[in-house]
């Protein structure tokens, strides 16, 4: 197959400058239909055997200056579609009372008809197209010598009808090309928000699982520091054992940022950890946690956690985080004395986490600026549940989180 790529190339560049010059393509355009007006006056067509024959009579002075004056019309064609087809349907009823037989100044009349279909909208098309054909024709039937149904007469019924049609089809042509153009940009900036939508719930996810994993045991090591630093003179197996708890607390907290951290490894990096999701089951090595760290727990269950009633992976995996969060707030701010009570409890196509304490701290969870609430609400309203927060009557804070089970066509979430 012959290489057509130098062509395409060639009508591409074409088609830019004229698009970036349009003035200058308008002028060209003027110059050549003048140039075949000129040369077409110059013959004189009949029908013997020897064809149109060139050079038996020359334009006079009046159609010269129809034909410049219609030339130059069209060089404004794009700026003013209907006062252009206005002058050079004007100039060719001159040309046809004043000139016999009358010059091809209606050829500019016939270019402007195409403009005006292709830069107005159908109703204009069909109405200005109709009145053109029909006066011009009329007016070439009036005065032509020749029969009225000559086919020089019909013929310029027929040239002007296309014309019009020709741009109404040139207008369709390039709405529609615009309209897919719009529809193609329009679905690359939805995919381009898409994407960046995914990416920013991915980084909050993220960001949310880092906090639940490193709060935790940061708090707990920052409690252990501290009675170890207040026994470590009087008692000294009692601040060797909470040196314990905090080296215990940081191994915890490094494998499991470890193990978040490689949830985000590429596909070609070194093995990811391959250990569960924390959930319910490991409910008691989190509560022993906080116990070694001088936080009683009171923990009740309907046995949601249990093999036989294994909760969804998602719903688990955020019950273990409201716990953890909870606990770690409770830890923070509620006092040395607080004691704490966490219940987890199946209720229909539903599970209740409630933690509850009784401390009387003076702070209360957010007032330290961070992030705990924040991310227990949206791990919470990610899977369509609720949380509630606050203060309980008569002293300490209340944390009560309802997750859905079940969607609404009843399958797991």
């Amino acid at each position: 197959m012959p290489d057509v790529t130098p062509l395409g190339t060639a009508l591409v560049r074409a088609r830019g400058s004229v698009r970036a010059h349009p003035f200058v393509a308008d002028g060209v355009l003027a110059a050549v239909v003048l140039v075949c007006m000129v040369l077409a006056s110059f013959t004189e067509p009949h029908t013997g055997p020897g064809g149109p024959t060139f050079g038996t009579r020359s334009p006079a002075p009046i159609s010269v200056l129809l034909m410049v004056l219609g030339a130059s019309a069209l060089v404004f064609r794009r700026r003013a579609p209907l006062p252009v087809l206005l002058c050079t349907g004007g100039l060719s009823l001159v040309d046809f009372f004043t000139i016999h037989p009358p010059e091809t100044v209606v050829i500019c009349a016939i270019i402007a008809l195409y403009n005006v279909g292709a830069h107005t909208d159908r109703p204009t098309t069909w109405r200005v197209g109709l009145a053109t054909a029909v006066v011009l024709t009329a007016v070439a039937m009036w005065v032509s010598p020749d029969p009225w149904y000559a086919q020089k007469n019909v013929s310029l019924f027929a040239w002007t009808g296309m014309a019009g049609a020709a741009g109404d089809a040139v207008r369709s042509r390039r709405g529609f090309i615009d309209a897919i153009r719009e529809r193609a940009e329009r679905a690359e900036r939805t995919r381009d928000e898409e994407a960046r939508r995914r990416v920013a719930e991915e980084r909050l996810r993220i960001a949310r699982d880092l906090h639940d994993v490193v709060a935790h045991h940061i708090a707990l090591v920052n409690v252990q520091a501290g009675v170890a630093s207040h026994v470590m003179d009087k008692r000294p197996d009692q601040a060797k054992e909470a040196l314990a708890h905090v080296r215990e607390a940081s191994r915890s907290a490094l494998n499991e940022l470890r193990a978040t951290v490689g949830l985000l490894r590429q596909s070609g990096d070194p093995a990811a950890p391959t250990e569960p999701a924390p959930g319910l089951a490991h409910i008691d090595g989190l509560l022993a946690t906080f116990r070694n760290a001088g936080l009683p727990v009171d923990f009740a269950a309907d046995g949601a956690g249990d093999a036989e009633n294994r909760l969804p992976a998602a719903v688990d995996l955020a019950a273990y985080r409201i716990i953890q969060e909870a606990l770690t707030n409770v830890r923070k701010h509620a006092g040395q004395a607080a004691k704490a009570e966490v219940s987890v409890v199946r209720v229909g196509t539903a599970i209740e986490i409630t933690v509850l304490d009784d401390g009387r701290g003076a702070g209360k969870p957010g007032d330290g600026g961070g992030h705990g609430l924040i991310g227990m609400r949206e791990r919470v309203s990610a899977l369509g549940g609720t949380l509630t927060a606050g203060p309980r009557y008569g002293g300490g804070f209340r944390t009560q989180a309802i997750l859905p089970v079940t969607n609404r066509t009843g399958e797991n979430v």
